[in-house]
């Protein structure tokens, strides 16, 4: 057979695809379509097409309400995640101290734990320590069940960094803090900025963990359970939609940046060479 000549894939193959895709995806398009449906969740094909929900939604102050806690978790956790998680993937690449497979362990255990044991843990640690339970405990709450996350994909980033330009640096008079900051971290962009957009999906889709930590505040997980328990309507099909067209710019947001950054030469390399001469 010719290098040149075309291998066909068998049919079976390309039908399996195409049924996984529509497993995974045709739910979601249901829910969009549904969200316009003008006879609300009942009926199919949906009829009479209306933005009503969506009025009715900009309307509904409790769960936007509970969207701007979501929001304000999610930031939250996703900066502790980052401030904790970016030294701990540093220690595990770069340092050399007794206990470090012990450590590493212990840092991954929560990608490992149900959110159940992490939040009841939490809840009987904050019970303990008299803290009131708040806005604020679900942030400590997210932000530590997803420092792992942070330390896994800041890791991965760093196993692929070119540490000839950190060399380079260093032997052309920069310090370790200044390397780190002009070297290290623009180099490390993605990993971050995937980790961050990681955190921050992952806590707005959090529930197992608020559900033991929340207070009187509802976060928007919280509150669509809430209301789901009384029934599906339309108000949830709306903001469901929402929250996926956000998701898919976010999505594409990061796409857009790792396309850019692999045509883009590396950063640095000059400083290389330049330290070669």
């Amino acid at each position: 057979m010719s290098a040149t000549t075309p291998i066909k894939s068998p049919r079976w193959l390309t039908a399996h695809a195409l049924a996984v895709f529509a497993f995974l995806y045709l739910p979601i398009v249901i829910l969009i379509l549904y969200s316009f449906n003008g006879q609300g969740v009942g009926g199919f094909p949906p009829r009479n097409l209306t933005f009503n929900w969506y009025r009715i939604l900009f309307n509904d102050a409790p769960i936007w309400d509970s969207v701007l806690n979501s929001l304000l978790v999610a930031a939250a956790a996703m900066l502790i995640a980052l401030l904790f998680g970016i030294p701990a993937a540093l220690a595990l690449d770069r340092a050399q101290f007794p206990g470090k497979a012990l450590f590493r362990r212990l840092v991954l255990l929560p990608l490992i734990l149900p959110g159940i044991i992490t939040g009841l843990s939490l809840s009987m640690l904050f019970r303990v320590a008299e803290v009131k339970l708040s806005l604020l405990t679900i942030i400590l709450g997210h932000g530590t069940a997803l420092i792992s996350v942070a330390t896994t994909e800041v890791f991965a980033g760093l196993q692929k960094l070119n540490r000839a330009q950190e060399e380079a640096s260093l032997d052309l008079g920069a310090t370790y803090c200044q390397t780190f900051w002009r070297i290290t971290v623009p180099n490390l962009k993605l990993s971050i900025i995937g980790a961050a957009l990681l955190i921050f999906t992952l806590s707005m889709d959090e529930i197992a963990v608020s559900f033991f930590l929340i207070g009187r505040d509802n976060t928007l997980p919280l509150e669509i359970w809430g209301r789901l328990r009384r029934g599906i309507t339309p108000e949830i099909n709306a903001i469901s939609t929402i929250i996926f067209l956000f998701s898919l710019i976010a999505i594409v947001f990061w796409y857009r940046l790792r396309t850019r950054a692999e045509v883009t030469p590396e950063i640095g390399a000059e400083l290389v060479e330049t330290a070669k001469h």
